[in-house]
């Protein structure tokens, strides 16, 4: 009978240690694709930004730690990039180029931020700023109604109160440990997408693609959003 019970205590003592094995919380999966972002040099996907009704598309170049750049199809011709300390647009259709210095404390909620959030130092934020949880548990599920692609979706949930964003849901396929998509509420309610699609990693981008020459016949407008504290 003892030796009965001893086998049994050891049968389920292994059956308990395999199961809580294999339980994952959002946060630790949240560090395992952090880890998987620090892997990442660079990479160019195709990105669609939708803002209500309106899309906007384009081909996203990264290259750590925060260098941007988008170069638009829709609207068409148009081109943002970001260095960490300076965000450019252009605006061909208006021969128009805005600029905007960045300090250190605003980088994070630049008007890329959403962007660069698909990279291991934006992740870094977040996971400072924000509480994860899964939105429906580990278990993959459709990105879409209908769709077949399967995301693991964590909810972010922000702790501080500077963070610009109510609440953020990353959608991340399970495989290549990627974000695909990202939706941020904002404050106000409002609820902007970002569609990281044909994903690109380690493709050797180099730092002269984010050097913006302006035509000679644009109007510059230079810190058009905020004016930096002295």
């Amino acid at each position: 009978m003892k030796k009965k019970l001893l086998a049994l205590f050891i049968i389920s003592g292994a059956v308990c240690s395999a199961f809580s094995q294999e339980i994952i919380t959002a946060d630790r999966f949240l560090q395992t694709v952090s880890e998987r972002y620090v892997e990442i040099r660079d990479y160019e996907a195709r990105i669609v930004i939708r803002s209500d009704t309106t899309d906007m598309v384009g081909e996203l170049s990264f290259l750590q730690p925060y260098f941007l750049r988008i170069d638009f199809s829709d609207p068409a011709d148009q081109i943002l990039i970001f260095t960490g300390e300076l965000l450019t647009v252009h605006v061909p259709r208006l021969r128009t180029v805005l600029s905007q210095s960045v300090t250190p404390v605003r980088r994070a909620n630049s008007p890329v931020g959403g962007a660069s959030m698909a990279s291991a130092q934006g992740l870094q934020l977040l996971r400072q700023g924000y509480v994860p949880s899964f939105v429906t548990g580990p278990a993959p599920v459709p990105i879409d109604g209908g769709n077949s692609e399967r995301v693991v979706q964590i909810r972010l949930t922000r702790r501080l109160v500077s963070e610009n964003f109510r609440e953020i849901i990353l959608s991340i396929n399970p495989d290549t440990l990627l974000i695909r998509r990202l939706e941020a509420r904002t404050l106000t309610n409002a609820l902007v997408r970002f569609d990281f699609t044909n994903i690109r990693t380690n493709v050797g981008i180099p730092e002269q693609r984010f050097v913006h020459n302006a035509p000679p016949t644009a109007n510059l407008h230079n810190n058009f959003l905020f004016r930096d504290a002295n």
